[in-house]
C-alpha cells in the first residue's frame, strides 16, 4: 500500500488516530473506555493549542487520504521536562512498510531542529516493535514500574532521548 507522510492536521484525523489506538489496545492489552476517552481528550486538547514550529503532528496517509499511522511531538514543556512524543501508532494494514520508522524519524528531526534537549515518551512493556524503533532513534529506558492508569495493571515505561551534543 503506498503511503505518504503528511505534516499537520487533516479533517477526521483525531477520530482516526483515536480509533487506531482504541482498537489495537483493546485487542492486545485489554484497554477500554478509560484509555480511549483519555487519548481522545488529550489529542483534541493538544491540537487546539498546537503551535507550528514548536509542536508537530505527522500522519501516514494512504491513497484515499485515510490515516494509517501517526506520531506527535508536544513541545509545550520542552524547556522544563523535554518534548513529549505521543500517539505513535501504525495500523495493521501499514505495519511492516517502514512508515513507522519514517514517522518517528520526522518527529526526532523536528525536535533536533527546534533545539529541544530531550524527548520523552510513556509506553509499557511488551510493545517490542515500537521499543526497537525508539531505541534505533536513540531513546533509552529510564523508568519502569507497575501502573494501572489504563484500567488494568501493566509495566509502564518511560523512554528518553537526549539531543546529541546537548
Amino acid at each position: 500500500m503506498p503511503l505518504t507522510v503528511h505534516e499537520g492536521y487533516v479533517p477526521g484525523c483525531i477520530g482516526r488516530v483515536v480509533g487506531l489506538h482504541a482498537r489495537y489496545y483493546a485487542e492486545h492489552s485489554g484497554f477500554g473506555l478509560p484509555f480511549e476517552a483519555r487519548v481522545a481528550a488529550e489529542m483534541a486538547a493538544f491540537l487546539q493549542r498546537y503551535e507550528a514550529g514548536r509542536d508537530g503532528l505527522w500522519l501516514a496517509l494512504d491513497e484515499a487520504g485515510e490515516v494509517q499511522g501517526s506520531v506527535a511531538l508536544d513541545g509545550l514543556h520542552a524547556g522544563e521536562a523535554g518534548a513529549h512524543l505521543r500517539w505513535f501508532i501504525v495500523g495493521d494494514a501499514a505495519r511492516g512498510t517502514g512508515i513507522g520508522r519514517q514517522l518517528l524519524a520526522r518527529a526526532v528531526a523536528h525536535a533536533d531542529r527546534c533545539g529541544f534537549g530531550r524527548i520523552h515518551l510513556s509506553t509499557f512493556a511488551g510493545l517490542d516493535a515500537a521499543r526497537h524503533l525508539y531505541e534505533s532513534q536513540g531513546f533509552r529506558l529510564v523508568q519502569q514500574q507497575a501502573g494501572d492508569q489504563w484500567g488494568r495493571v501493566v509495566e509502564e515505561q518511560v523512554f528518553e532521548r537526549e539531543r546529541p551534543g546537548s
